[in-house]
């Protein structure tokens, strides 16, 4: 039914009609201020917009999602089977102390040493809340606590004064390091009057490895970790991509630069040489595969190297194009400076031999300038990196960038 009057041409019901639309306006307006006002006080801490500042192809879910499914949790699978066969290895000699069944416990024990260092960069989560790294490489290790551990038999390998004596250093001082030959290391668990209990210390360093790597592994497999991990797609320090950064850049700069090169070569304490300080010191001929396995690790997650596809993916490298960063002392794109220094580095790296202990004491003008390579490196994704990412540091160091 039709109004009883021209609308066009009664001033009573145009006015009316204004009013009522200013009214609607009013309440719409009012509404997407509301819906804004509970969309930014939702956002939860860590998380944030796909895009960064505006620029394109800045998807930081994406990223953490595929650096877990195709980097971080492959690598803490494969790490699960080398230290597995460990365990079993380890069980065999200690059940049968021969010299074939050492030879086995050493090869199982340098495979899983080798392949810790792919995932000891992975300092984030789990790993940096059950401080992975103290239960496994604090090196050099402390043999007279060792000694002491295995006569009393009462060690608490769960308080930090004991991390110098276990992990990989420890087994490398108790079946590499006790005697010159095999026949003799083989005595030590055999026929000598302490042998009992050294086998049960070899026993309690395996049972707390395997003990503190599953809480670390069972959260990102069962998709705990994992979900939250992704989740938290932000820039600030309770973010991701904070931690992964953090922990990346403070294992390349403590633990590969400083380590295994700035420490025992004296560039880190005053030009003070430390050859004893070197890593598998007792194994002493694959101290160099581990530090070029190491940086080879920090090199492919950079580049976001699948471990399932050994194909390139999203990584730090395609988020840094993506925010056009530079190298702030060259003003060149950053990921190329980057690329060059790491092919600088290891080409330093290839200059050494195996044995970085001899290394050190005969030729230890190269180990400095592996160290002084490395540390262009860290100011890299220290500083440039870390800045274009809108990311802070959060860890201390003792030294300049």
């Amino acid at each position: 039914m039709g109004y009883p009057f021209n609308k066009k041409s009664n001033p009573l019901l145009s006015f009316i009609r204004f009013d009522m639309n200013r009214l609607k306006f009013k309440h719409i307006s009012l509404a997407c201020l509301l819906a804004l006002t509970v969309f930014a006080c939702s956002k939860k801490k860590g998380t944030d917009q796909p895009e960064e500042g505006g620029k394109p192809g800045v998807d930081r879910k994406a990223l953490l999602t595929y650096l877990a499914d195709d980097i971080i949790i492959p690598s803490y699978a494969n790490f699960k089977t080398k230290l597995d066969l460990l365990q079993g290895k380890s069980d065999a000699f200690t059940a049968a102390p021969t010299t074939a069944s050492l030879v086995e416990l050493r090869t199982a024990w340098v495979n899983a040493y080798v392949e810790w260092q792919k995932i000891e960069l992975i300092d984030v989560g789990p790993a940096s809340s059950q401080t992975l790294r103290a239960f496994f490489n604090v090196y050099p290790t402390n043999v007279a606590n060792i000694n002491s551990g295995i006569a009393n038999g009462t060690v608490n390998f769960d308080l930090p004064a004991t991390y110098a004596q276990q992990g990989f250093p420890a087994l490398d001082y108790l079946i590499n390091g006790l005697a010159n030959n095999d026949t003799d290391i083989v005595t030590f668990y055999s026929t000598a009057a302490d042998a009992a209990k050294r086998i049960a210390y070899v026993k309690k360093i395996l049972t707390e490895m395997n003990s503190i790597f599953a809480k670390v592994y069972t959260p990102w497999t069962t998709g705990v970790y994992r979900d939250e991990f992704i989740s938290k797609s932000g820039t600030d320090a309770s973010s991701s991509l904070a931690g992964l950064v953090n922990g990346y850049v403070s294992n390349y700069e403590r633990y590969i630069r400083s380590g295994k090169f700035g420490i025992p070569s004296g560039s880190m304490i005053n030009g003070v040489v430390s050859a004893e300080k070197v890593e598998a010191l007792y194994k002493k001929d694959i101290s160099l595969t581990l530090a070029k396995t190491a940086q080879q690790a920090s090199v492919d997650f950079f580049n976001g190297k699948s471990v399932k596809t050994r194909t390139e993916g999203s990584s730090f490298k395609t988020y840094l194009d993506a925010l056009g960063a530079n190298d702030s002392k060259t003003n060149v794109k950053l990921t190329h400076a980057i690329q060059d220094q790491l092919g600088v580095t290891l080409t330093k790296l290839n200059l050494l031999t195996e044995n970085l202990n001899n290394e050190v004491k005969n030729n230890n003008q190269k180990m400095i300038d592996v160290y002084t390579e490395m540390q262009k490196f860290v100011r890299m994704v220290k500083v440039d990196m870390t800045s274009a990412m809108s990311i802070t540091i959060t860890y201390t160091d003792n030294d300049g960038d």
